[in-house]
């Protein structure tokens, strides 16, 4: 996955940012599993459907990862002379309210789901709602501030 997103848009340092936010996606929620096990009156075991929700996740946080770095680059190409700063900045203000319609869709269906269904789906549900929460916060904040963070002291080496 680093190879084909820093391919995808000739910069390694985008592979970066999408590989720490995923692996910060998945460790959130496995991290919540381990601290919440015996407290929730559900089963949190670590089996089949604990690990499709994690799969389900990475997936998600990965399409919102990957559509704010689309409208980075295309920020790059519309203003070569813009600050990267101002660039990022831009680009999640663009895609915040695609982030917040397509979140607030998944997580009321989510949450139905973890209320009306059996004991059984209640996990998985519990754990994509985590997912949520997590995969929104690391796109914006782990992401591409990472991206930021690299590409400046990128340039302050060449300097």
């Amino acid at each position: 996955m680093f190879t084909y997103i820093g391919l995808r848009f000739r910069n390694w340092r985008f592979g970066m940012g999408t590989i720490v936010s995923l692996a910060h996606d998945a460790f959130f929620v496995i991290a919540m599993f381990s601290l919440l096990y015996g407290i929730m009156p559900f089963s949190m075991e670590l089996d089949q459907t604990f690990i499709a929700a994690i799969l389900t996740i990475i997936g998600y946080s990965v399409n919102d990862t990957v559509v704010i770095f689309d409208r980075i680059r295309e920020h790059r190409k519309l203003h070569p002379k813009k600050p990267v700063k101002n660039i990022i900045n831009d680009a999640i203000n663009d895609t915040m309210s695609r982030t917040i319609v397509t979140s607030l869709t998944v997580l009321i269906t989510v949450f139905i789901i973890f209320l009306y269904t059996g004991e059984s789906v209640m996990g998985f549900s519990f754990a994509m709602l985590l997912g949520l929460f997590s995969g929104i916060y690391s796109t914006v904040f782990i992401a591409t501030a990472l991206v930021f963070d690299l590409q400046t002291k990128a340039v302050r080496e060449k300097e």
